[in-house]
């Protein structure tokens, strides 16, 4: 019988340990309840303490964020956005007057409920469209430098690709986007996708006449709901024309 070798090491006993020379798999576990729910409250304080020191930083960067604004140059149209007539009326005719542009293009707003019932009974009620050329005439812009649309436009994509139409049909080059500060980026944004391919220069003008202040917006209940509002559109335009549809109109 031959005998086994001295440092020959012997199979251990059922249950018994094994040796000091085999490793050891410590044991995984997952993140257990209580754990997250640590992370969370430290994540949260966290979150908590930036916004206690740097709320106002941080919520004029979202203000500002919103206001497209170029330097103004020479260019061949002022293209006035529908809606809030006097401040982006009282803007696009500064630039006219400034020698920056030789027209002004303006759209029509869909008309508010009730309108059709005004001209049944024959009563004469100006539209958007109408008050804000009669601003840009009293302002002192002649009535053959206006171009207007009798087609109504229901937001800023229908606007924008009834301006390109009228751009790229009167071969013009370069146009001067005139509207309200927190509505400039989207604005800015949606006619740069819709005159994709061409080579038409897009300037965005921010409207000076507006109360808003990228510094202290939220004070004021007015302009907290546009950025909140514009926000929430801005994240619809996004998703839907340059990501989900990539441009079409839907």
């Amino acid at each position: 019988m031959f005998e086994s070798s001295g440092n020959q090491e012997k199979a251990p006993y059922p249950g018994q340990p094994p040796s000091a020379s085999e490793p050891i798999e410590p044991k995984k576990e997952g993140l257990t309840i209580t754990a997250l729910f640590k992370l969370l409250i430290f994540f949260f304080f966290i979150l908590y303490v930036l916004v206690s020191f740097y709320h106002v930083q941080i919520l004029t960067r979202v203000g500002s964020y919103l206001v497209m604004a170029h330097p103004p140059e020479e260019s061949d149209l002022i293209v006035c956005m529908g809606g809030e007539n006097i401040e982006r009326g009282l803007a696009a005719a500064d630039l006219y007057l400034e020698g920056l542009a030789p027209r002004i293009l303006i759209s029509q707003q869909p008309v508010a409920d009730g309108y059709e019932l005004l001209e049944e009974r024959g009563i004469d009620y100006p539209r958007e469209g109408d008050l804000l050329e009669m601003l840009l005439l009293d302002l002192g812009i002649p009535e053959q430098a206006i171009i207007r649309s009798d087609s109504e436009m229901d937001n800023t994509w229908e606007e924008a690709l009834w301006v390109r139409k009228e751009v790229i049909d009167r071969g013009l080059k370069s146009i001067i986007l005139v509207t309200s500060p927190t509505h400039s980026r989207r604005a800015w944004l949606t006619f740069r996708k819709i005159f994709e391919g061409s080579d038409v220069r897009i300037l965005s003008f921010s409207s000076p006449y507006s109360g808003f202040n990228a510094g202290e917006w939220w004070k004021e209940r007015e302009y907290l709901k546009d950025v909140l509002l514009e926000y929430e559109k801005l994240i619809y335009y996004i998703l839907k024309y340059h990501i989900l549809f990539d441009g079409e109109s839907g």
